[in-house]
């Protein structure tokens, strides 16, 4: 299996309300993540790609447009805006646009990471 990553990057905020009210994420915070989109093929394209990294720019696009600097619990329309859950949205928004899609992985902090893979 051949396998390809990009990253991407993009600050926002968000707020885990279900928490209980002394712990730091239900208040209001932000990040600096870092959504790292991994692609996965058996066979090269006649290029010898797995796929062509421009074909991830409708990536960048998306997270520029939709979520940086914003409020990610408005975006995503949840009070669950957890690194889990954007690794599982990203991996949805990805494998719809690139079959190639087979994990997605979230970084909030240098030292933390969550990852989605079917």
């Amino acid at each position: 299996m051949y396998r390809i990553t990009k990253e991407f990057h993009f600050s926002a905020s968000h707020q885990l309300t279900s928490l209980p009210r002394e712990h730091q994420c239900a208040r209001l915070h932000g990040h600096n993540y870092i959504v790292e989109v991994e692609l996965s093929a058996r066979e090269l394209s006649q290029h010898g790609f797995v796929r062509d990294y421009h074909d991830l720019a409708a990536l960048k696009h998306y997270i520029d447009e939709t979520l940086d600097h914003r409020h990610l619990n408005d975006v995503l329309g949840h009070d669950h805006v957890t690194a889990e859950c954007l690794a599982k949205h990203f991996y949805d928004w990805c494998k719809a646009q690139i079959p190639e899609t087979s994990a997605v992985r979230v970084s909030e902090t240098p030292k933390t990471w969550a990852e989605y893979r079917p």
